[in-house]
């Protein structure tokens, strides 16, 4: 466990020598947020649209930036970046599992995105003047689906990077889970705007762990028997992607060629 925490510590130290790399993925993320609040702003501000109302909105969107904030985008870079280099040869000779070390690098940078998040979400509710909080259930419900979110977001990525084992052409693989996560997840839109077969799909998908489940359960548009089958969708969704995702790097090292071996 002592190695593990040391990678977790050098990521979170990364983190504070690299501020401008991390602003920047934080300033997409805060740029998001504030056109999705002008524009839903101006959509509901007659009526409710899809039995959403406007305070229901703005505490979904502040859910959405804080579940898009959590796990850095440059995780799945520089996983990317030593395997397309081959640097991924001397994790494999550490003695740490690949799959644990790497989510221990994502829990060390995680403190610092949970603040961020604190941070910004403190000043859009004093701007915006606040929202409704749930119920103490709801509440709970809420923080364990949160927690979720973190193992959830780390699997989908860390998979999606794997794929470099199989092409040197990283960025389609990235575009194409950022497209896909963004609109199965709810983080655009609510999944309630999506076509039926389409929402129900994303529902039960591992996407909508991500944002839909703890921003739904947030705002109270589910009951608390609801919220529980949904966490326990999102709990069901990280253990399968963790097993599913020690089959796929298995597959993925054979792939591996280091000075023609």
């Amino acid at each position: 466990m002592r190695a593990y925490y040391a990678l977790g510590r050098a990521v979170a130290l990364s983190a504070v020598t690299y501020r401008t790399n991390f602003l920047l993925g934080l300033g997409a993320v805060l740029f998001q947020l504030v056109a999705l609040l002008a524009v839903w702003r101006v959509l509901l501000a007659q009526s409710a649209v899809q039995g959403f109302t406007w305070p229901q909105m703005q505490g979904y969107l502040l859910v959405a930036f804080a579940t898009g904030t959590l796990v850095s985008m440059m995780s799945d870079f520089r996983m990317a970046f030593r395997i397309q280099m081959g640097l991924v040869a001397l994790d494999l000779v550490k003695p740490l599992d690949y799959q644990r070390a790497r989510f221990a690098e994502i829990l060390g940078g995680a403190w610092i995105e949970v603040l961020v998040v604190a941070v910004v979400g403190g000043a859009t509710l004093t701007l915006t003047g606040g929202v409704a909080t749930p119920s103490p259930a709801m509440l709970g419900l809420f923080l364990c689906s949160m927690l979720l979110v973190i193992p959830l977001k780390f699997l989908i990525v860390y998979v999606s990077a794997l794929a470099c084992f199989w092409t040197q052409s990283y960025v389609g693989v990235q575009m194409a889970r950022f497209v896909i996560i963004n609109l199965l997840s709810g983080a655009l839109i609510p999944l309630a705007f999506l076509p039926g077969w389409l929402a129900t799909f994303a529902q039960w998908s591992p996407f909508a762990g991500l944002t839909s489940t703890p921003a739904l359960i947030f705002i109270g548009r589910v009951d608390p028997g609801r919220g529980l089958v949904l966490v326990a969708v999102q709990l069901a969704w990280v253990i399968v992607l963790w097993f599913g995702a020690r089959l796929i790097w298995r597959a993925a090292i054979r792939q591996l060629t280091v000075n023609g071996g």
